[in-house]
This record gives C-alpha cells, sequence and structure tokens, in this order.
C-alpha cells in the first residue's frame, strides 16, 4: 500500500485528473468484478431449475414436443418481455391508457427510463426520439430552475446564514456543517421512509428490495427489475404512478439541490480546482493550502470589479510640493 501511495503521489502533483480517470477505471472494473462473483452463481441456480422443470414436463406430457414446447415458451416470453399480457390473472392489464401512457412520459423525459413501458410501433418510436431530443433538456432545465428559486434559497443559503449569524460560525465551517446536516436529512426523507412504505404496499418486497427500488428511482437508473403495484386493480395502479410520478419529480429537484449545497463548500470546490489540473486552479487563484489551512482563519479577500492600483500615478516630485505635506 506505501508503494502505491509513493508511486501515486507524483501522479497526482502532476497531472491529477488523469489519476482520477486510473481511479474510476479501477472502481468500474471492481463493480464488474464484485456483479460478477455474486450474481453468476445465482444466474446458473435458476437456469438449473428452469431446465429441470421444462424436463419433468416433457416427460410427464410425452405427447408434447420437445421442439413445440421451446416454440410456445419463446413466443410466451417474447410478449411477456414486450409487457403484453399472456396469462389469464393479467388479461386486464393495460401499459397505455392515458394516465399510463403520462407516466411513461415522465419516466423518459427524466432519464430514469421504465422496465415495464416499451414502444412496439414504428410511430411511437420515431415520435419518442424528437419528444425526447427536446423534452429531455427542458425538464432538466425547469427542475433546476425549480432548485434555484424553489429550495435553494429556503434549504441552503438561509440556513447557512442562520449558523452564520446566530452561531458565529465561519462560513467555511457553516457550509461544511449543513451540508453533512442536509445529507442525513435527504436520505431519510427520499430513500428510508418511502421505501418503508413501498415495502408496507408491496408485501412480497422486502425492505431492501423497496430501498433498491428508490435509489434506482432518483438515480435515473430504472426500475431496478420490478414494476410496483403490478398485482394491484387499474384504478389503485393509476394513482400508484401519479403518487410515483411526483415523488420522482419532488425527489429530483431536491437531488439537485443537495447537489449545489455540496458546491457550496469551500473544500470540495478546492478539490474539484485541484483535480481540474493545475492551468485551471492557477486561473482561479487556487492554492494546494486551502486544503489544509485552518477554517476559522479563512478570512473572504475583497473582490473588485476593476483593476486596482496601489501606486500613484502622480510623480513624486510634485507630491513632495504640495501643500500640507513638508
Amino acid at each position: 500500500m506505501a508503494r502505491l501511495l509513493s508511486f501515486m503521489e507524483p501522479l497526482l502533483q502532476r497531472n491529477p485528473l488523469t489519476c482520477l480517470l486510473l481511479c474510476y477505471l479501477l472502481f468500474v472494473l471492481l463493480g464488474g468484478l464484485v456483479f460478477t462473483v455474486t450474481e453468476k452463481p445465482v444466474e446458473e441456480e435458476l437456469r438449473a431449475q428452469v431446465e429441470e422443470l421444462r424436463r419433468s414436463f416433457l416427460e410427464e406430457h410425452p405427447c408434447v414436443g420437445d421442439e413445440e414446447l421451446r416454440e410456445v415458451l419463446g413466443k410466451a416470453l417474447s410478449a411477456h418481455r414486450g409487457h403484453v399480457a399472456v396469462l389469464k390473472a393479467e388479461a386486464d392489464e393495460r401499459h397505455y391508457d392515458f394516465i399510463s401512457s403520462l407516466y411513461f412520459v415522465i419516466v423518459t423525459v427524466t432519464t430514469t427510463g421504465s422496465d415495464s413501458y416499451t414502444p412496439r410501433s414504428d410511430e411511437a418510436k420515431l415520435f419518442l426520439i424528437f419528444y425526447c431530443t427536446l423534452g429531455i433538456p427542458l425538464t432538466l432545465l425547469l427542475l433546476t430552475l425549480a432548485s434555484h428559486l424553489l429550495l435553494l434559497p429556503v434549504v441552503t443559503r438561509g440556513p447557512i446564514h442562520h449558523l452564520q449569524s446566530r452561531w458565529g460560525l465561519p462560513y467555511a465551517r457553516a457550509a461544511l456543517v449543513h451540508a453533512a446536516l442536509l445529507s442525513i436529512l435527504v436520505v431519510a426523507l427520499l430513500f428510508f421512509l418511502p421505501a418503508l412504505l413501498v415495502s408496507t404496499l408491496e408485501p412480497d418486497w422486502t425492505y431492501l428490495d423497496a430501498l433498491f427500488f428508490c435509489f434506482v428511482a432518483l438515480s435515473t437508473i430504472g426500475e431496478g427489475g420490478r414494476e410496483l403495484g403490478r398485482s394491484w386493480g387499474p384504478a389503485a395502479r393509476e394513482t400508484l404512478e401519479l403518487l410515483t410520478t411526483c415523488y420522482l419529480l419532488v425527489g429530483l429537484v431536491v437531488i439537485i439541490t443537495y447537489k449545489d449545497t455540496v458546491l457550496q463548500v469551500p473544500r470540495v470546490c478546492a478539490v474539484i480546482r485541484l483535480l481540474s489540473g493545475p492551468q485551471c486552479a492557477e486561473l482561479e487563484g487556487f492554492h494546494l493550502d486551502e486544503l489544509t489551512e485552518d477554517e476559522e482563519n479563512q478570512e473572504e479577500e475583497p473582490r473588485y470589479s476593476q483593476s486596482v492600483c496601489t501606486v500613484s500615478s502622480t510623480p513624486l516630485e510634485q507630491m513632495n510640493h504640495r501643500p500640507g505635506l513638508h
């Protein structure tokens, strides 16, 4: 470990961005390795169970051929992947009434995506391409404006000012304390409490399943392979989709606000400028001492809109002959 650190130290000093990219590459490789080790045995076990079930079915029904069974299962699985009801219990399912279509639009323009809705007609696919080209940037713009105009003054600037004026904390420490407290609040209100509610509404889901669903939804990854309210009636399902849409939009605005709050912390800004490289750091007046100096001794330097010259342009001889200077 010490050798690795001694090798990385000069690289970090010369090119921090390259070092960050290397660390990220190792991070991605580690993630792929972990998922391979943990998920591959489960996949092989499920494959063996399905193969055993198929073999038992063929033995109990000798009149059914192997090829005919594979053809029927293939068509059924293809329809199921397209979310077309193939079972009697799913006959009343509709994925493209107005409420469901509205839900599909929201999860698409917020880049969340859906595991349950996929356009099948060529017209819908073509429309979706042009619709999202405009809709995704517009949605991100509106969410950012909602964060800056509605939440940021109340959630971030107000509390930081309160910590400075009432508690006497310097700005750097007040921003850091506020970001830490806001982190706890965001995790509790956006993930832990909704996951508890989801696990209550879906008895077949564990709390971890519900927490994973909330996380991947607000991370705009997808739905985690699970469909909320799949066994519910049509009316209850529509209500649930509306509530999920509101949760998604409000949650994304809160996450944008949280991101801007973290960027208000001076040490976070210092790390970002450090990783941006020496040229960018020099342009923004950044020094490595910003990461180590005491926060209590930090004082904001005055900023001027025009250049300030401390040397008078008046000749020294004229100043000496002015009245009152002797």
